[in-house]
This record gives structure tokens, C-alpha cells and sequence, in this order.
């Protein structure tokens, strides 16, 4: 049925019930920039059978007693280069379009964000909502492209709290929007923008998706498939509006980890290759982010700049994800209201 204002008699006692709810999620930060913090976050990230799909009697030991006393530290630094003083850019981002949806849809919604590993949760943000009446929510993964590494997860995350309760909301999830229009538009004005405010015109324009594992691919996982789908589409529109002239478009896949065959080509090779071969001019976007983060700050924006300077390359600039943009934002209240149709 449709969203109605709760009708109590006068004599009822006091409750709060018969609202919708709307859980916005991204994948997660440590709460500072520190060793500690960090240890926490990849020790709940990499324990996770969805990101890491290796038998845990092998994969724990690894765990446990390398990864988890080597890398936070060289992480630690990533992440303190990228620290600002609202904390971590993917938490207050996804805070702010999370404010920005709760404007927009009204106070017949209510809106708030998760992070599917770290704070605030999605156990505790479920039963916040149920708590302030709402028995209908809709989860929203902000992954554009499906991964079950990405949103399965959240949705697992989902159920598992679900589980235990004896009184359940009513649970709908935003499906994977890589092709969606509204997307890509959103995606092809941002851009286009941002690239007509450069103060050099790009020779290339490398499309930077997150990598995964060349097994998930093989395995099934449609995620390869929806980021080559979102660069092709984005490349045709800004093709015909004229927005990519003389500009040519590359996609790579980043954030390689360990020995396995990863997603290709890479996005550190593709920079590097792109230097020596006489490229001087270069702009990334990275359009399966929705919010900035340590991928796109660290990673692309200063690792990224040296590989590219340093084997040949001139200009460099990465462009800002959709974050909180009037493109953005209209694009998530779009996709968002359309998965609540007959909820209000």
C-alpha cells in the first residue's frame, strides 16, 4: 500500500510506526588515521568471505599474523595524507548526500548512512530506523556497478540483523544502476564540466574502476561486465555532445592486492605506459566511486600523479567523484524515488 500518515485513535497510546526509511551505504573507512583504527577496519574487511574468498583455515593464519602487523601501518599513511578536520572524506561525504536526500525527499522519509564495515553500522542504523517508526525501508548500496564482493555484502549485512529480530521491516534494494540513464547523464555532465574547467585539454581520459580478482569475473560475478557497460555508455555520450573531442578514452581497474590475477589492464601500468609512449596530457575519473575516498585521493590523485609524471608525463589532474553535485545528487533522489514508488 501506499504511505499514509499514521491514524490513531485518541485514547492510543503513544507509537512510531508506519514510516519509510531509506539506508544509504558505503563500504567503509577507519575511524582515524591511525595504525589501530586501521588494523580494526581491514581485520572486519578482510575477514569478510565475500571480499576475500579463500578457505578461512588457510586465508586467517595469513591474516592474523602478516597482513594485519604489516599493512596497517603503510595504510595509516595513506589515509593521514588524504585526513581532513571533518575525518574521513567517504564518511562525511556519504553523511552529506545522505542530508541532501533527507532535504529532497521530505519528512515523510527518513535517511540515513551506513558503512558496511566501521561506523555507523548497518545493525545499528536498521534498528535506529525501526526505532523512530519505520517498517519499510529501502537499502541502498551506493555501488553502481554489482560486486558481490560490494553489495552482496551489504545486503548479507542486512539479513544477518533481520535474522534476529522478531518484529522485521519490510526490506527493498536499490539494484546495481550502471547503465541507468540517470546515472550516466549524471556522470556525463559532471564530467564534461569538470573537464571544460581544466586549464589544459587532455590527450586521454582514463575511466579508473576499483579491480577485482580476474576469479571473481571467471566465477561469474557480473562486476567487469557493468564497468566496461558504464565506461562504453559514458564514452558514447560525451562523444555526441561533443564534450570528449580529440580526447581519447581508456578504461583500467585499480587497487590491486596480493599475488592473484587481478581485473586488467591496471591502472598504475595503463599511467605509466601512457608516459613513456610520449603522453603528456591526462585526466582520471573514477565513475564507480560515489563518493571521494583513499582510492581516489591517495591512490590516483598522488600515487597516481608520480607514476604518470615520472615516466614521462606533463599535466595530470584527477576528477572529483559525484559526491554531493546538483549531477549527483539529482541523479540518487532520481533512482532512490523510483525504488519507493508505492511507499510514497
Amino acid at each position: 500500500m501506499t504511505w499514509t500518515e499514521q491514524q490513531l485513535p485518541a485514547d492510543h497510546a503513544p507509537v512510531k510506526s508506519g514510516k519509510v526509511g531509506v539506508l544509504v551505504v558505503n563500504l567503509g573507512t577507519p575511524e582515524a588515521a591511525e595504525p589501530g583504527a586501521v588494523k580494526r577496519y581491514l581485520g572486519e574487511f578482510l575477514s569478510d568471505k565475500r571480499v576475500i574468498e579463500i578457505p578461512q583455515i588457510i586465508w586467517q593464519p595469513i591474516l592474523l599474523g602478516i597482513i594485519l602487523n604489516t599493512r596497517p601501518k603503510k595504510s595509516a599513511k595513506a589515509y593521514a595524507k588524504v585526513w581532513t578536520e571533518d575525518g574521513s572524506p567517504l564518511a562525511f561525504i556519504t553523511k552529506a548526500q545522505s542530508e541532501g536526500l533527507q532535504a529532497r525527499l521530505g519528512d515523510n522519509v527518513l535517511v540515513r548512512y551506513a558503512m558496511r564495515y566501521g561506523n555507523p553500522s548497518i545493525p545499528d542504523q536498521i534498528t535506529a530506523l525501526q526505532e523512530e517508526g519505520a517498517e519499510r525501508i529501502l537499502l541502498a548500496p551506493l555501488y553502481p556497478q554489482y560486486c558481490a564482493a560490494t553489495t552482496a555484502t551489504v545486503v548479507d549485512k542486512a539479513a544477518e540483523t533481520l535474522m534476529k529480530q522478531r518484529w522485521q521491516a519490510s526490506l527493498r534494494t536499490l539494484p546495481p544502476y550502471h547503465d541507468d540513464p540517470a546515472y550516466i547523464t549524471a556522470l556525463h555532465d559532471d564530467i564534461a564540466a569538470q573537464l571544460s574547467a581544466l586549464d589544459f585539454v587532455p590527450e586521454v581520459l582514463l575511466l579508473s574502476f576499483h579491480g577485482m580478482p580476474q576469479r571473481t569475473h571467471d566465477l561469474g560475478d557480473p562486476y567487469h561486465c557493468h564497468c566496461r557497460k558504464t565506461a562504453r555508455l559514458l564514452e558514447e555520450a560525451l562523444k555526441a555532445s561533443r564534450k570528449s573531442a580529440g580526447i581519447r578514452i581508456e578504461t583500467s581497474f585499480q587497487s590491486r592486492f596480493g599475488r592473484a590475477q587481478w581485473l586488467t589492464p591496471a591502472t598504475d601500468e595503463t599511467l605509466e605506459a601512457e608516459g613513456a609512449k610520449g603522453t603528456k596530457r591526462l585526466a582520471i575519473a573514477a565513475p564507480g566511486f560515489s563518493a571521494d575516498c583513499v582510492e581516489t585521493l591517495e591512490e590516483l590523485a598522488i600515487e597516481g600523479k608520480a607514476q604518470f609524471t615520472d615516466a614521462g608525463g606533463e599535466q595530470f589532474a584527477v576528477l572529483s567523484c559525484l559526491n554531493t553535485s546538483e549531477p549527483g545528487m539529482d541523479m540518487l533522489e532520481t533512482i532512490i524515488r523510483r525504488e519507493l514508488s508505492g511507499w510514497i
